[in-house]
């Protein structure tokens, strides 16, 4: 029971020390960060147009790993849904 209330007493000093760790961003980290969502927004853009031009899913997800390739996490380009 004492381990319990330690642990427990110790929780908010933990969760405080976490949040102070976290580091807001410069005003030139936020501007890249918003031109890589841009340039997201336009390979998925480009995806949803290959898509609906009958090229079919596997050409269209090519297409857009290419475009993404260095931009975004993971093969679907920081995105994925379900099918």
């Amino acid at each position: 029971m004492k381990r319990f209330l330690s642990r427990l007493a110790l929780a908010p000093l933990l969760a405080l020390a976490a949040l102070s760790s976290v580091q807001a961003h410069s005003a030139d980290e936020e501007k890249a960060d918003a031109e890589r969502h841009r340039a997201m927004a336009a390979a998925h853009e480009a995806a949803a147009k290959c898509l609906e031009a009958g090229k079919g899913h596997d050409q269209c997800m090519k297409e857009l790993q290419a475009a993404c390739k260095g931009l975004a996490i993971g093969k679907f380009c920081g995105m994925k849904h379900q099918h």
